[in-house]
């Protein structure tokens, strides 16, 4: 998109406004529905981004991506739509949960879906999109707002929690969707300071 139509949009142009609104609502829904998984909700929050977009207007720089700044904005919408509510984090159908008894498979995903909506907000969106999602870190660092080893460091600490709160837990196979098994890195890649032990970074996860 040419600075053109961005200019008149940072302007107060309403029309202008309206064409951004059209083409970027179906990815800054997208980007919701990853974080929040909750259709209700994205629709709602997406309005709500696109709302703060525009009395946030006199600060956007027409020469940068209006698509990047919508989804950081949309970001904090979803982290404090997290913060409000306690949600259950509903598990894709091919989670990883094998096929073996259902009432075992039942009860292993619900336990590990309760445990993804206790994560502190923060640490709960990096590891839905990291996890379960599936998200390139970098895209992720880029929809938060922060580095890739921040991603990293979340994602992390992520696991640990879930691997405490699920501890007891026995699923049909030897580690829980989404939560890398203890002998593997998994996807989260754990970042690491001096001498190789995981690097800890002092952040306010609520």
């Amino acid at each position: 998109m040419s600075n053109a139509p961005l200019a008149r949009f940072a302007a107060g142009d309403l029309v202008a406004f309206e064409a951004l609104f059209r083409e970027f609502q179906g990815p800054v829904y997208g980007w919701i529905m990853r974080i929040v998984r909750d259709r209700g909700a994205a629709e709602e929050l997406t309005v709500e981004t696109f709302w703060r977009a525009w009395n946030a207007r006199a600060r956007f720089d027409p020469t940068r991506s209006f698509g990047a700044w919508a989804r950081r904005i949309a970001s904090n919408v979803a982290l404090n739509h997290l913060k409000r509510r306690r949600p259950v984090v509903p598990l894709p159908v091919n989670a990883g949960v094998a096929a073996g008894d259902p009432a075992v498979d039942a009860e292993t995903r619900a336990a590990i879906e309760r445990a993804f909506g206790e994560l502190p907000p923060k640490l709960r969106a990096a590891a839905t999109l990291a996890l379960i999602e599936e998200e390139p870190y970098d895209e992720i660092a880029a929809g938060l707002g922060i580095s890739v080893n921040g991603v990293k460091s979340r994602v992390f600490r992520a696991v640990r929690i879930l691997r405490k709160k699920l501890d007891g837990v026995r699923p049909s196979r030897p580690h829980s969707p989404g939560v890398p098994p203890g002998d593997e890195r998994g996807r989260a890649g754990r970042p690491t300071g001096a001498g190789g032990t995981p690097a800890h970074h002092e952040e306010n996860y609520d």
